[in-house]
């Protein structure tokens, strides 16, 4: 039985109204939206805004988890969510309460007056509301799309930013070549305030250093000014204060070498924080998480079931790089993605690392990608694959064929939240 909707979920839902016919990227609706709240963006605790293409959460998580082991408090603003709306915003360290949720929500909506605005723009506004008016120590900011003009970039003066690695990803809005993409994104750097730069392509970077020259912001960058790496086991890393000998990161994948090195930079930067926390008390469900109970591994009991939220072409690499990593073991791919995204690219990655693939449509998502495009994609990249009618389907049938196999169910955020809720 579905459960009855809370009060933000009816707010949500008209607030969807409100999107407007054509999304143009502009910064006017927040800053008006902002004004007419008394402008929260300005009573915020110190900022550390995070953009880039893909290790921004994990990134996000590690700062947290450093900040919070050195005993301080952190609103935290990430999306999208996974399984309700409230993930989205963290104050002080815990889920935002339904009936504070609620408020700030019918406050934007009344100050708003119903004017068109996008649903990300209005419940942005609604997370500064609530950050402005609960006392924490630090505000954590992730970029929702680009940078420049992305509803998070209001705040004048940020105690520091960050850029994680650039790569391609929602071209149709940030440009076709890497150093637009990277352009955008360094639309976070603001006058004097130093910014983290992790790893980038060589025109990426070309475009930070850009950006910062115009601007006057002070970059930390990855193999210049600090570097990361693994070394027997442990995790190293080294700036100009000295060297760091750490546990390797809680969560998964040998790319979260570098976004635990990110999170490092940025808090030494900051003279905050607890290094060792960082790495090892991180939490961020749907990054190479193990699934070990629930439906799924009651259904396929002698399987190896992870769950990734990846859906582009860096992602496809990170994914692929963590698997070499694992033990040998047959490893099938349960794949459902949005219909804008690079399919191919993704897969391409992790072909040589699978024995095949079974494609499914994202349970409720409008924008998914028809099963049989997702496996006409996987054959076009050399893995056998067939269409399967849910992620439950296939991990059963997955299990009857091969009872000790790795299943990695993959390719979208949404489907990743629709497995954790329980709907697929």
């Amino acid at each position: 039985m579905t459960a009855p909707a809370q009060g933000s979920d009816i707010i949500l839902a008209r607030l969807m109204a409100l999107h407007p016919k054509l999304i143009d990227l502009t910064l006017d609706r927040v800053h008006r939206l902002l004004a007419a709240l008394g402008h929260p963006e300005r009573r915020l605790p110190p900022v550390i805004h995070v953009a880039g293409t893909n290790g921004k959460g994990s990134t996000v998580a590690m700062l947290r988890a450093g900040l919070e082991g050195a005993g301080q408090r952190c609103h935290v603003y990430t999306s999208p969510h996974l399984t309700r709306f409230h993930e989205r915003i963290r104050l002080a360290g815990s889920l935002i309460p339904e009936p504070q949720l609620a408020e700030m929500l019918e406050r934007c909506e009344l100050a708003n007056g119903g004017a068109p605005i996008t649903f990300f723009e209005i419940t942005t506004c609604a997370a500064l509301l609530a950050f402005s008016e609960t006392p924490a120590d630090w505000t954590l900011l992730e970029v929702g799309l680009g940078g420049r003009l992305d509803a998070t970039n209001v705040v004048d003066r940020p105690a520091l930013t960050v850029i994680t690695p650039v790569d391609y990803d929602h071209q149709q809005y940030l440009g076709e070549r890497l150093e637009q993409i990277a352009a955008e994104k360094a639309g976070i750097l603001k006058p004097g305030v130093p910014c983290v730069v992790g790893p980038q392509a060589p025109e990426g970077l070309a475009a930070i250093e850009a950006r910062a020259a115009a601007v006057g912001a002070p970059l930390l960058v990855h193999g210049r000014d600090w570097t990361v790496w693994e070394e027997h086991g442990r995790l190293a890393f080294q700036d100009g204060a000295g060297l760091l000998d750490l546990p390797l990161p809680n969560l998964i994948g040998p790319h979260q070498i570098v976004n635990a090195g990110a999170a490092l930079a940025a808090l030494r930067a900051l003279g905050a924080g607890d290094a060792e926390a960082a790495v090892t008390r991180a939490e961020w469900p749907a990054r190479m998480q193990r699934l070990r109970a629930g439906p799924l591994a009651e259904v396929a009991p002698g399987a190896e079931i992870w769950l990734d939220g990846g859906h582009n072409p860096s992602a496809g690499r990170a994914l692929a790089a963590a698997l070499a990593r694992l033990p040998a073991r047959p490893t099938h791919l349960v794949c459902g993605m949005l219909d804008s995204k690079d399919v191919r690219g993704f897969l391409r990655p992790l072909a040589p690392h699978v024995a095949g693939l079974l494609g499914v449509s994202i349970p409720e998502a409008q924008a998914t990608l028809p099963a049989a495009a997702t496996v006409a994609a996987a054959r076009a990249e050399g893995i056998p694959a067939a269409e399967a009618p849910s992620v439950h389907a296939a991990v059963a049938d997955i299990a009857a064929r091969e009872a000790g196999a790795r299943i990695l169910i993959c390719g979208s955020l949404y489907l990743a939240g629709a497995v954790l809720k329980g709907d697929v």
